[in-house]
C-alpha cells in the first residue's frame, strides 16, 4: 500500500501505449489489442478523470499496409510509412472511442515544438481545454515530418515530457513487459518484478535492458529515462503490461501492478523552471568554481560573474546554458543574462569592476535562481538535455 501516498488524488492520467501493444507479431495494427485499450481508458474516463494517451504504432500500421514485414533504416520509407498508418491509427481511435461516447483530438508534435516558451506554453493550453471540453487528446510524434535533429527519440520521453508539461497526476507507461526486473527475465527464469521504487539510482538504471520488439524504439532504458523525468516533475510512474485485465483501472485503485516509481518530492519544479529543464534547448555552457558550485547547490544562490572560470558555446541574452563545475560535471540548466561575447568581458569580475565595463546597464546574475534548474544527487541526464 505504499503507493497510496503518491496516488491518492488522481486526476490527469498520462497513458503511454507502445508499438507492441497495439500491433500482431507482424507488425500489423491489431484492433483487438486497441479495443481492449479503449474500453481500459474509458472506465478511467467514466470515472472523471481527464486522459491523455501519448500512443505509438503510426509507423508499425503504416509498415504494414505499404506490405514491409521488418522496419526499415530509409528515413524518407519510415516517414511515409508514419503518413499513411498515422491516418489508419487515429480512425480506429475514433471509430473505437465512438462506442463509449467519447470524443477525441488529435495532437502532433515535434521536440521543436518543445524549445520555443511560446509553443510550449500553446501546447499545454490546448491539451488543458481539450480536458474541459472532456475530449481525450490523443499525441503522437509527427513522424512523417520529424528528422534526428528534432525527435524525442521515442515516445516514454515524449510522454514524460507532456506529463511534466500538464503536471499530470500520475504517468502510465503500457508495454509488452510486466514491468522492472532484478534481472533480464529472458535469460533468467527466477527474475523478480520489482514492485515498487523509491529513487531511480544508478543501480536501478543499470537493470534497464536493450529489449525492445522490433517495430517500436522505448526498450527499458527509455521507459526508466521517462520515469527519471517524471520522477523530478514530482510526478509518479508506473510501468506494466497491457495485456492484463484492467490495467489502467488496478493500477488508479493502488493494486501493486507492474513497477512503480516514486516521485521525489523534495526535486518537484514547477512553471518556467520545467521548461528550462526538459523543453529549452541548451546552447553553451559556463564552468564555476567550487565556490559558486557550493552556492547553488547548498544555499539557493544566483550564479554571479565572479564564480565562473570559463564559457563554451557562441549564445544571447536569454538562451538556455548548462552549469558545470570544474570537473565538467553538469550541475544545472538555466537562462542566462548575458550573450557569450558579454560574459567573456566579466568573467571572475566583481560588481563594481563590471559597472566600470558597462555603466549602468549590466545585471548582477549571469543566472538568477529563479531562472536555474538544479540537479541534486547526481540526479541530471543527458534525456534533460536537448
Amino acid at each position: 500500500m505504499e503507493r497510496i501516498k503518491y496516488t491518492k488524488n488522481i486526476r490527469k492520467v498520462v497513458i503511454k501505449i507502445g508499438t507492441s501493444s497495439l500491433s500482431n507479431k507482424d507488425g500489423i495494427l491489431d484492433l483487438n489489442k486497441l479495443n481492449k485499450f479503449v474500453k481500459d481508458s474509458s472506465k478511467a474516463f467514466d470515472k472523471k478523470a481527464d486522459i491523455i494517451i501519448v500512443t505509438s504504432g503510426a509507423i508499425a500500421a503504416g509498415l504494414g499496409i505499404l506490405g514491409y514485414n521488418y522496419r526499415p533504416t530509409e528515413i524518407s520509407i519510415l516517414q511515409a510509412a508514419a503518413a499513411v498508418g498515422q491516418v489508419q491509427l487515429m480512425n480506429a481511435y475514433k471509430n473505437i472511442f465512438n462506442n463509449f461516447n467519447i470524443n477525441i483530438g488529435q495532437i502532433l508534435l515535434t521536440r521543436q515544438d518543445m524549445i520555443k516558451r511560446a509553443q510550449y506554453l500553446n501546447i499545454k493550453n490546448t491539451i488543458n481545454r481539450l480536458l474541459e471540453l472532456r475530449v481525450v487528446p490523443i499525441i503522437n510524434e509527427n513522424d512523417s515530418v520529424a528528422v534526428e535533429e528534432i525527435k524525442f527519440g521515442d515516445n516514454d520521453r515524449l510522454a514524460a515530457m507532456v506529463a511534466a508539461l500538464i503536471e499530470a497526476d500520475i504517468l502510465i507507461i503500457l508495454s509488452d513487459i510486466d514491468g522492472l526486473y532484478d534481472s533480464n527475465p529472458l535469460e533468467n527464469n527466477n527474475a523478480k518484478l520489482i514492485s515498487f521504487v523509491e529513487k531511480i539510482t544508478p543501480t536501478i538504471e543499470r537493470l534497464a535492458g536493450e529489449t525492445g520488439s522490433k517495430y517500436s524504439l522505448g526498450g527499458m532504458v527509455s521507459k526508466i529515462k521517462a520515469a527519471k523525468i517524471c520522477s523530478f516533475s514530482g510526478i509518479p510512474v508506473v510501468i506494466a503490461n497491457a495485456s492484463q485485465e484492467n490495467v489502467i483501472e488496478r493500477i488508479l485503485n493502488f493494486e501493486p501492478v507492474g513497477t512503480f516509481f516514486a516521485p521525489q518530492a523534495e526535486n518537484k519544479i514547477k512553471g518556467i523552471k520545467k521548461w528550462i529543464a526538459f523543453g529549452g534547448k541548451t546552447r553553451g555552457s559556463i564552468i564555476i568554481d567550487n565556490g559558486a558550485a557550493e552556492a547553488i547547490l547548498k544555499k539557493g544562490k544566483s550564479i554571479l560573474p565572479v564564480g565562473i572560470i570559463s564559457i563554451e558555446g557562441n549564445f544571447v541574452k536569454g538562451d538556455t546554458l548548462r552549469v558545470c563545475n570544474i570537473n565538467g560535471k553538469v550541475l544545472a540548466k538555466g537562462i542566462c543574462n548575458y550573450s557569450s561575447d558579454d560574459l567573456l568581458k566579466v568573467l571572475g569580475k566583481n560588481d563594481s569592476q563590471i559597472k566600470s565595463i558597462f555603466l549602468n546597464s549590466f545585471c548582477s546574475e549571469v543566472i538568477h535562481r529563479d531562472n536555474l534548474v538544479v540537479f541534486n544527487d547526481d540526479f541530471y541526464d543527458k534525456e534533460f538535455e536537448d
